[in-house]
């Protein structure tokens, strides 16, 4: 054996250590198809302790203090969005998050002449 193959990986170089079907308990497919990546959670702040055990669900608890998307908070996981949207969803019905869809309001921007100006001067400048 070189050196090479007998070099061990440490930290992100070795990968999860956890699989992710591990992680979402065998599910692959999301349970709540209103979460997409842009919905906000925050910590509903029960006071009841988690009945999940798992760290990320407790992970996921402590960033949405503050009102995060569930992109933000698949970022801080380093987990794929759609593993995100099973433990998010898990936690909504566990009482524990609540959630927000973004409010789209296209009429208000097709209305409003000066912030489709200054948008296309804020491309035009980069």
């Amino acid at each position: 054996m070189s050196d090479d193959e007998r070099e061990s990986w440490y930290d992100e170089d070795a990968g999860p250590l956890v699989r992710l079907y591990a992680v979402t308990h065998g599910r692959s497919d999301n349970a709540r198809p209103e979460l997409d990546m842009l919905t906000l959670v925050v910590n509903a702040s029960t006071g009841v302790r988690s009945r999940r055990p798992d760290p990320e669900y407790a992970e996921i608890l402590r960033l949405s203090r503050t009102a995060l998307s569930v992109a933000e908070v698949a970022a801080h996981l380093n987990l794929p969005l759609n593993s995100t949207k099973i433990l998010v969803g898990d936690l909504i019905d566990d009482g524990q998050l609540k959630y927000r869809s973004p409010d789209p309001k296209p009429d208000a921007v097709s209305r409003n002449p000066e912030l489709l100006r200054a948008v296309l001067r804020g491309i035009q400048a980069i």
